[in-house]
This record gives structure tokens, C-alpha cells and sequence, in this order.
């Protein structure tokens, strides 16, 4: 995995690693101090209450102890973290200043965001929701590259918004040349060390949904544990297999690079989803094919003081086409679901759009 800091960004790029890492150190803190808050109010509570509340007050003790067995494995990923990038932004050597770089306002979200993306992408739990989701593209890739008229090692596919890294794994896997891409610093440091660290099947054993206070039928559904990766992450010898760090528009620039472009839950990640459209466009070679999978959850659609549009499908279509795409296949209602606990009250599930565009022959 490769980042390059640029000039006049380099200062600041480190302060917001070095902030990501400490967020990630912080994780076993903060997030006792959340059940710690329960037990206070529990405590306050009239001592009838407190009685019948007996077997709540295990539980919050059982989810504390959840909570280390996550927290054990943040060490071992924060000293790998600095081998990731080939530059200054990861020195492990930290000024007096750096010492005390605080964490992000909203990082506990996401290190407990990463915890169900390991369920999601690196658990055998997980693999309903991979096939729901990552199948569909692998098998259109395999039908429109397949091994009998192409080389596949020769066939470059990128995958934008790539996460914890498994959709571009198992691309990689069948013989691709595919890259990555993640912006998600919390999803780099994590996927890095999965990709290139993990030794055995099942090293480790995490807890997703811990923090998961809502529509639990027992205690024991929400200390669910899942172990991880369930496969060795190596790709076969002969594949070519990297992630990239930084924002897909502006990582990627060249024209006519990419066979294919295969985004899974990807492009609603976009203020303006023209602009993701048109650089995919720009970056597929002459007769090259994008293929898309997922929902329209427009991530800064109710984010305060973000500017965001958010088409619909159907003027989505229209773009697509406007852009200089020809949509060869379009199917919607593809029942799909993220990062889900099989045993909650609440299921959240997408019926989300899978579609297959092709960039005009030149």
C-alpha cells in the first residue's frame, strides 16, 4: 500500500494520522467510559429497580470485558501502522508537539465502523453479505474478461472505496492485476495490516456489534464474536494485488488506464456523484467497463454545512449516458445487506441497483 505526501500538506497529513492512531489508542478508554456512564444511572436508579436490573448490571460487566478483547488487538495494528506509507507522514518518531495530537471528534464511530467491516469483509459470518454484494461483480468481471480471450494478469481492475479490501482481494485472487482504493484512513490502517500481516486463519476474534445498545433479544447476540480473516489473504503468485491511500478523485488522473472499474457501494460517497462518473470515464480505456453494485444512501445528504446532490436513479441513468457510457446491463431491487447483525430486532436491508456500462470504442 502506497501514499505520497505532497509539499505543503505533508504537516498536516502526519498531525491527522498521528490523530487517527491516537483515536485508535483511545478506543478501550472511551468506550468503558460509555458503559461506565450506564452503571452510574444504574446506580441512581431506586434500589427496586436496581434489583431487577441485576442481570443488566452482568451484562454491562460482560460488555466490558468485550470491550478489552477488541481493545487487545489495536496495539498490534498501531505498531504496524507506520510501515504503511513510504514517507515522512509515517515516522514513528513523534515531536514534543505530536505527543500530544488529540483524537477525532467522531473516530470512536469509526474504529467501532471497522470492528463490523472485519465481520463485513474477513469473517466467515460475513460471507451471506459478500455474496449478496461482492459475487454479482466478480462474476460479471469473469464474464466480460474471461480466460479464454484474455490474459487476465493483463486485465487492470480498480476497485474505488475498496474498505477493508476483500471485493479486491477476491478479484485479485482469480488471476486480475486489481487495485484498491480507500480514502478511509481508519479502513487503511486496518486493511494493511489483514492484507499483509495476518499469518494464520482465524488469528483473531473481535466483536462487532458490542457497541450495538438496541433491539437485542439477549445480551449474547450483542457479544457476538466473529474471528478473522477466514482465509489467508494471499493472492496467487502470478495476480498483481496493491490498495492505494488518498481521495479517488484525486488519486486517479491518467486517461485510458483501466479495463474496468468495479465500485460496490461506492459512488454514493460523493458530494457531486457527476464528478465520480465522469472521472471513472475518463480513466477506462476505450471499450472499457464499469461495473456498479449498491445502494443511493448519499453520505453528505443530511451532514450540516455539507454542500450535496443527490439524484435519483433514473437521472443517475441519464447522466451515465450524457457522460459517453452505454448501459449494457441494468437490474434493480438486489436485496443487499451492510455490516448486519443476523440476530437483531432491526435489519436493515438495501434494495440496491447493479449495473454494467461500457465506455465507447474510440
Amino acid at each position: 500500500m502506497h501514499c505520497e505526501a505532497n509539499g505543503d500538506n505533508t504537516t498536516e497529513e502526519r498531525r491527522y494520522f498521528l490523530s487517527v492512531l491516537s483515536t485508535f489508542e483511545s478506543y478501550r478508554e472511551q468506550s468503558i467510559i460509555r458503559i461506565e456512564r450506564r452503571e452510574k444511572y444504574l446506580l441512581s436508579l431506586p434500589p427496586d429497580h436496581q434489583l431487577w436490573l441485576k442481570r443488566y448490571n452482568e451484562d454491562l460487566e460482560n460488555f466490558k470485558k468485550c470491550v478489552h478483547k477488541n481493545a487487545d488487538f489495536i496495539p498490534i495494528i498501531v505498531e504496524n501502522a507506520y510501515t504503511i506509507f513510504d514517507n515522512i507522514l509515517c515516522s514513528d518518531n513523534r515531536s514534543h508537539s505530536e505527543t500530544e495530537v488529540g483524537t477525532l471528534s467522531e473516530g470512536l464511530d469509526k474504529v467501532q465502523s471497522v470492528f463490523k467491516q472485519l465481520m463485513r469483509d474477513w469473517s466467515s459470518l460475513g460471507a451471506t453479505e459478500r455474496k449478496q454484494c461482492y459475487n454479482p461483480i466478480i462474476e460479471e468481471i469473469e464474464f466480460q474478461f474471461p480466460p479464454e480471450k484474455f490474459q487476465l494478469k493483463d486485465v487492470n481492475v480498480l476497485v474505488p472505496g475498496a474498505g477493508l479490501g476483500r471485493l479486491a482481494f477476491e478479484i485479485a485472487s482469480r488471476g486480475y492485476s486489481c487495485q484498491g482504493n480507500e480514502f478511509n484512513l481508519f479502513m487503511l490502517i486496518v486493511s494493511f495490516y489483514v492484507l499483509n500481516l495476518c499469518k494464520k486463519v482465524n488469528e483473531f476474534t473481535v466483536y462487532p456489534w458490542i457497541h450495538q445498545y438496541c433491539n437485542n433479544l439477549t445480551a449474547e447476540q450483542q457479544m457476538m464474536s466473529v474471528t478473522f480473516p477466514d482465509v489467508r489473504p494471499m493472492p496467487t503468485p502470478e495476480s498483481k494485488f496493491s490498495m492505494t491511500a488518498g481521495d479517488f478523485l484525486e488519486v486517479y488522473s491518467i486517461p485510458n488506464e483501466w479495463d474496468c472499474v468495479a465500485t460496490c457501494f461506492f459512488i454514493d460517497c460523493a458530494a457531486n456523484v457527476v464528478q465520480f462518473i465522469e472521472l471513472i470515464h475518463h480513466i477506462l480505456k476505450p471499450n472499457g467497463v464499469w461495473i456498479n453494485l449498491g445502494p443511493l444512501l448519499y453520505h453528505y445528504s443530511d451532514v450540516k454545512y455539507e454542500k450535496s446532490i443527490e439524484p435519483s436513479f433514473q437521472v443517475l441513468c441519464e447522466v451515465i449516458k450524457k457522460v459517453g457510457f452505454t448501459m449494457e446491463k441494468s437490474q434493480t431491487g438486489l436485496k443487499t445487506r451492510y455490516c448486519q447483525n443476523p440476530m437483531s430486532m432491526l435489519q436493515y436491508e438495501y434494495n440496491s441497483v447493479f449495473f454494467v456500462c461500457r465506455k465507447s470504442p474510440e
